[in-house]
């Protein structure tokens, strides 16, 4: 979908903060201005933009953010957003601060916004930032390889001690409805069970079998690692408890995973995305959302990008079920 030529674009951070979020906010600026471009930020997402909290961004703005975690703009949820007359709004605030074309960097819900800007004249590029990886049309998004390497190294943490007591350890880590970041943590951390909420049954007594048969063979320990769209790791390390007699204890790593100075992954895609979503527009693009695939840096319309639908691979699953049992 093409629009007009734009001379000021804006960019915001939406949704859930993922680290790389502001390597794209610094490549989007200087990129833009690199082509003689005004960019303005956007604080606090769609409802600092419904609130006006805009303000204008030079080189110096995003000197020495590319090293560090969250997002220098913010961000928030927005209900007001979802409706029709909040989108209208939006775009009349945009409009009304000269802002032309915007770069959205978040999720799924946040692409949804932006598709709606871009059919009220806003030129408007989406850019995957989220620790998720549940955005079907890419292979990366900005932030998944800083969170595994962070959960991968407390779980790491968990085992010592989880060895050191002779215990079963339940870790539950983020992930919303996807299990990526508990599949890739499962394998690299040597977990005994991985628990995705695509693929698991929900067959408890089967786990509980395999932990009693593990400890008769003398395996000290016992690692699940336990996705957060199936959750309720506690009440199931208390049955676990109840039903082999092994200490269980469950951790839930919860919101460190969404923080920390960004992998050079992180850094580096979050940084060709940005300056991507910035040429998009300057060659008069909208509604597009940018993504990796197959290797390389491309993009799709944003409905037809929300349309697809994504899986954890039968392969990658198999090796994983082989590898823990």
């Amino acid at each position: 979908m093409a629009g007009k030529a734009v001379k000021t674009i804006g960019v915001l951070t939406s949704g859930g903060d993922a680290p790389g979020m502001n390597a794209a906010i610094r490549s989007v600026v200087r990129t833009a201005i690199h082509n003689g471009l005004k960019v303005k930020g956007v604080m606090r997402g769609y409802a600092g933009l419904l609130e006006e909290e805009i303000k204008e961004l030079d080189s110096h703005s995003v000197s020495d953010i590319v090293s560090r975690g969250g997002t220098v703009l913010y961000t928030a949820r927005c209900k007001e957003f979802t409706t029709p007359e909040g989108q209208k709004r939006g775009a009349e605030i945009c409009k009304k601060h000269g802002i032309d074309g915007i770069v959205v960097i978040g999720g799924d819900g946040s692409f949804m916004g932006a598709g709606k800007l871009s059919a009220l004249g806003i030129n408007t590029i989406g850019v995957p930032g989220t620790i998720d990886l549940d955005i079907a049309c890419t292979d990366y998004t900005i932030g998944f390889d800083t969170s595994i390497n962070t959960a991968m190294q407390a779980i790491d943490k968990i085992r010592d001690t989880s060895t050191s007591h002779e215990r079963c350890s339940i870790i539950e880590v983020m992930g919303r409805h996807a299990g990526y970041i508990a599949l890739w943590c499962g394998v690299a951390n040597g977990a005994e069970e991985i628990l995705l909420p695509e693929k698991y049954d929900g067959d408890e007594q089967a786990i509980i079998n395999r932990i009693i048969e593990s400890r008769k063979r003398g395996k000290k320990h016992y690692i699940i690692i336990n996705a957060e769209g199936i959750g309720h790791s506690s009440s199931m390390a208390m049955r676990i408890e109840a039903a082999t007699g092994i200490e269980t204890r469950a951790t839930i790593l919860g919101h460190m995973q969404r923080g920390g100075s960004p992998t050079c992954k992180d850094r580096y895609y979050a940084s060709i995305m940005g300056a991507k979503a910035v040429e998009l527009l300057l060659a008069g693009k909208s509604n597009r959302l940018v993504a990796y695939k197959k290797g390389e840096f491309v993009d799709y319309d944003i409905q037809e990008a929300l349309r697809m639908k994504k899986d954890v691979s039968e392969e990658q699953y198999r090796i994983a079920q082989l590898l823990v049992r």
